[in-house]
């Protein structure tokens, strides 16, 4: 189950079932920024702290202890994403 993963829960875990992602393969096959593409294809739009959820459970932690350099470029990959709307 998704929800076993850190940062992902029952509510999480129902948005990314929505989009396809059923396991934690789907989820690194993706990716975080992927993820993110196919909730707002469907009007599920997603946001910063979503992304470094969904960033942490990909590398097994927490969002908080992701490194201060991801967390740069998940920012600035939202930002290209938003400007693309």
């Amino acid at each position: 189950m998704l929800s076993e993963l850190p940062n992902i829960g029952k509510v999480l875990e129902q948005r990314l079932e929505a989009v396809g992602i059923h396991t934690p393969a789907d989820l690194s096959e993706v990716g975080s920024v992927g993820i993110l593409q196919r909730l707002e294809a469907i009007h599920e739009p997603g946001c910063l702290s979503m992304l470094y959820a969904l960033e942490g459970a990909l590398r097994g932690t927490r969002w908080h202890t992701l490194p201060a350099e991801i967390k740069g470029q998940l920012k600035a990959e939202l930002k290209t994403l938003q400007a693309g709307d």
